[in-house]
């Protein structure tokens, strides 16, 4: 949860997370600190489900069609973009640039000393920051900073 929570109400926002689902799940603890950080915060997050350590369950029933559209509309109404890339994901990086492309603020965050694309880390859009991380309160508190200085 943010230290400027009661400040941070008041600017309630529409966040889709971004994270790696088939690509490895390593980083599940991170994802669901991410999200549940988000969600204390009284934030919307339709991609609250990526978090759950049984995605891969409850994804499989969602087929392909589906998910590209649903997943397009939920970029597409967001007021943020907020990615975990410590795990390499193709689609993760189209997310990314969906939401660059549409005008969309976009954190990318990974795991300090984590090989990440050169995608990411050489893009110089303004509209995109990137941020390594040592741990969960870490990671949390970089989402905090992110969406204040929106």
């Amino acid at each position: 949860m943010c230290q400027d929570h009661l400040v941070l109400k008041s600017m309630l926002m529409n966040i889709y997370f971004s994270c790696s689902i088939t690509g490895g799940r390593d980083d599940q603890a991170i994802y669901a600190a991410i999200v549940n950080s988000l969600l204390a915060d009284g934030h919307e997050v339709p991609t609250a489900h990526l978090s759950s350590p049984d995605i891969l369950a409850l994804e499989a029933v969602v087929e392909p069609n589906e998910v590209y559209q649903r997943d397009v509309e939920w970029v597409t109404d967001c007021d943020a973009l907020i990615a975990e890339v410590s795990t390499p994901s193709h689609g993760v990086g189209y997310e990314i640039a969906l939401a660059l492309t549409l005008g969309k603020p976009v954190l990318c965050l990974f795991r300090s000393g984590k090989r990440v694309s050169k995608m990411i880390t050489g893009n110089d859009h303004p509209g995109l920051q990137q941020a390594s991380y040592e741990n969960e309160s870490g990671v949390v508190t970089l989402v905090c900073d992110f969406l204040h200085n929106l």
